[in-house]
Protein backbone atom coordinates (compact mmCIF):
# COMPACT_ATOMS: atom_id res chain seq x y z
CA UNK A 1 0.00 0.00 0.00
CA UNK A 2 1.19 3.22 -0.82
CA UNK A 3 1.93 5.57 1.90
CA UNK A 4 0.79 8.98 2.46
CA UNK A 5 3.11 11.83 1.99
CA UNK A 6 4.29 14.82 3.88
CA UNK A 7 3.27 18.28 2.61
CA UNK A 8 6.58 20.70 1.53
CA UNK A 9 5.60 23.03 4.66
CA UNK A 10 5.88 19.71 6.39
CA UNK A 11 9.26 17.98 4.70
CA UNK A 12 11.11 21.62 5.55
CA UNK A 13 10.67 21.55 8.84
CA UNK A 14 13.88 18.92 8.56
CA UNK A 15 16.84 20.56 8.23
CA UNK A 16 18.59 21.76 4.38
CA UNK A 17 21.34 19.21 3.72
CA UNK A 18 21.99 19.78 -0.64
CA UNK A 19 20.38 22.58 -2.56
CA UNK A 20 21.21 21.83 -6.05
CA UNK A 21 19.80 23.46 -9.81
CA UNK A 22 18.99 20.58 -12.25
CA UNK A 23 22.10 21.27 -15.06
CA UNK A 24 21.03 20.62 -18.44
CA UNK A 25 22.58 17.56 -19.56
CA UNK A 26 20.55 15.75 -16.76
CA UNK A 27 17.42 15.70 -19.05
CA UNK A 28 17.07 12.46 -20.87
CA UNK A 29 14.53 11.78 -24.26
CA UNK A 30 11.42 12.17 -22.28
CA UNK A 31 11.68 15.86 -21.52
CA UNK A 32 12.58 15.48 -17.59
CA UNK A 33 15.57 14.33 -15.20
CA UNK A 34 16.59 10.67 -15.91
CA UNK A 35 16.52 8.51 -13.21
CA UNK A 36 19.90 8.14 -12.20
CA UNK A 37 20.38 11.96 -11.25
CA UNK A 38 17.55 10.83 -8.09
CA UNK A 39 20.73 8.56 -7.48
CA UNK A 40 23.03 11.25 -8.03
CA UNK A 41 21.64 14.09 -5.71
CA UNK A 42 20.78 11.12 -3.20
CA UNK A 43 24.69 10.53 -3.33
CA UNK A 44 25.59 14.73 -3.16
CA UNK A 45 23.61 15.01 -0.30
CA UNK A 46 25.32 11.64 1.21
CA UNK A 47 28.42 13.68 2.00
CA UNK A 48 26.49 16.52 4.01
CA UNK A 49 25.01 14.07 5.84
CA UNK A 50 28.09 12.17 6.61
CA UNK A 51 29.58 15.23 7.79
CA UNK A 52 26.52 15.58 10.36
CA UNK A 53 27.32 12.16 12.02
CA UNK A 54 31.04 12.78 12.11
CA UNK A 55 32.56 10.52 9.30
CA UNK A 56 35.16 12.67 7.46
CA UNK A 57 37.48 12.09 5.45
CA UNK A 58 39.85 11.42 8.14
CA UNK A 59 36.97 8.33 8.82
CA UNK A 60 37.55 6.76 5.79
CA UNK A 61 41.63 7.33 5.68
CA UNK A 62 42.90 7.29 9.13
CA UNK A 63 40.05 4.67 10.86
CA UNK A 64 39.30 2.77 7.36
CA UNK A 65 35.64 2.70 8.14
CA UNK A 66 32.81 3.70 5.68
CA UNK A 67 29.68 3.30 5.56
CA UNK A 68 27.77 1.14 2.98
CA UNK A 69 24.32 1.35 1.33
CA UNK A 70 21.97 -2.26 1.81
CA UNK A 71 18.85 -1.09 0.64
CA UNK A 72 16.93 1.85 -1.33
CA UNK A 73 13.33 2.22 -2.40
CA UNK A 74 12.19 5.24 -4.06
CA UNK A 75 8.95 7.12 -4.74
CA UNK A 76 8.59 9.43 -7.78
CA UNK A 77 6.21 11.43 -7.04
CA UNK A 78 6.64 14.95 -9.34
CA UNK A 79 8.76 15.22 -12.13
CA UNK A 80 11.81 17.18 -12.10
CA UNK A 81 13.33 19.25 -15.17
CA UNK A 82 16.43 21.26 -16.19
CA UNK A 83 16.56 24.43 -14.55
CA UNK A 84 14.30 23.52 -11.28
CA UNK A 85 15.89 24.52 -8.12
CA UNK A 86 15.61 21.17 -5.50
CA UNK A 87 17.08 21.11 -1.68
CA UNK A 88 17.21 17.75 -0.02
CA UNK A 89 16.16 16.68 3.86
CA UNK A 90 16.71 14.07 5.90
CA UNK A 91 14.66 12.31 8.04
CA UNK A 92 16.65 9.28 10.69
CA UNK A 93 14.25 6.74 11.43
CA UNK A 94 16.05 3.80 13.13
CA UNK A 95 19.17 2.34 13.74
CA UNK A 96 20.93 -0.29 15.45
CA UNK A 97 24.97 -0.90 16.56
CA UNK A 98 25.53 -0.98 12.68
CA UNK A 99 22.81 0.03 10.73
CA UNK A 100 20.56 3.05 10.29
CA UNK A 101 17.56 3.72 8.24
CA UNK A 102 15.96 6.66 6.93
CA UNK A 103 14.61 8.98 4.35
CA UNK A 104 15.69 11.66 1.83
CA UNK A 105 13.57 13.69 0.19
CA UNK A 106 13.61 15.70 -2.99
CA UNK A 107 11.65 18.95 -2.86
CA UNK A 108 11.23 21.12 -6.12
CA UNK A 109 11.36 24.45 -4.74
CA UNK A 110 10.82 25.85 -8.24
CA UNK A 111 7.56 24.24 -8.65
CA UNK A 112 6.76 23.63 -4.69
CA UNK A 113 5.95 20.23 -5.18
CA UNK A 114 7.52 16.76 -3.26
CA UNK A 115 9.28 15.11 -5.86
CA UNK A 116 10.60 12.03 -4.54
CA UNK A 117 11.53 9.84 -1.38
CA UNK A 118 14.09 7.88 -1.07
CA UNK A 119 14.75 5.36 2.09
CA UNK A 120 17.70 3.83 3.04
CA UNK A 121 19.49 1.76 4.75
CA UNK A 122 22.89 1.86 5.79
CA UNK A 123 25.99 0.49 7.54
CA UNK A 124 28.83 0.47 9.36
CA UNK A 125 31.73 -0.66 6.98
CA UNK A 126 35.24 -1.87 7.95
CA UNK A 127 37.04 -1.10 4.85
CA UNK A 128 40.20 -3.46 5.36
CA UNK A 129 38.14 -6.45 5.84
CA UNK A 130 35.21 -5.02 3.40
CA UNK A 131 32.41 -6.21 6.12
CA UNK A 132 29.59 -4.57 7.87
CA UNK A 133 30.64 -2.92 11.13
CA UNK A 134 29.78 -1.30 14.41
CA UNK A 135 29.36 2.59 13.95
CA UNK A 136 31.95 3.74 16.45
CA UNK A 137 31.34 5.76 19.27
CA UNK A 138 30.72 9.61 17.94
CA UNK A 139 28.74 7.81 15.02
CA UNK A 140 26.37 6.35 17.38
CA UNK A 141 25.76 9.71 19.45
CA UNK A 142 25.26 11.91 16.30
CA UNK A 143 22.70 9.23 15.58
CA UNK A 144 20.91 9.28 18.34
CA UNK A 145 20.74 12.80 18.58
CA UNK A 146 19.34 13.26 15.13
CA UNK A 147 16.86 10.57 15.53
CA UNK A 148 16.06 12.61 19.23
CA UNK A 149 15.57 15.48 17.10
CA UNK A 150 13.62 13.80 14.05
CA UNK A 151 11.09 12.04 17.20
CA UNK A 152 9.02 15.59 17.82
CA UNK A 153 8.10 15.33 13.85
CA UNK A 154 3.87 15.14 14.32
CA UNK A 155 3.87 13.48 10.57
CA UNK A 156 4.50 9.70 9.79
CA UNK A 157 7.48 8.98 7.28
CA UNK A 158 6.32 7.58 4.03
CA UNK A 159 8.33 4.16 4.46
CA UNK A 160 7.43 1.53 1.93
CA UNK A 161 7.02 -0.82 4.90
CA UNK A 162 9.23 -3.89 3.44
CA UNK A 163 12.70 -2.32 4.67
CA UNK A 164 13.68 -2.81 8.26
CA UNK A 165 17.14 -2.66 10.09
CA UNK A 166 16.43 -6.02 12.03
Amino acid sequence: MRPTFPTVEQVLELEKILEHTIPENWQDQNGHVNIQYYQTLYDLSGWAMFNQLGVDQKYFSERKLGLFDLEHHLYYLNELHVGDVVSLHCRYLARNHKRMQGIIFIVNKSRNLLSCTLEFIATGANLQTRRTDNFPAVVSTNLDQALSADSDILWPAPICGAMSIG
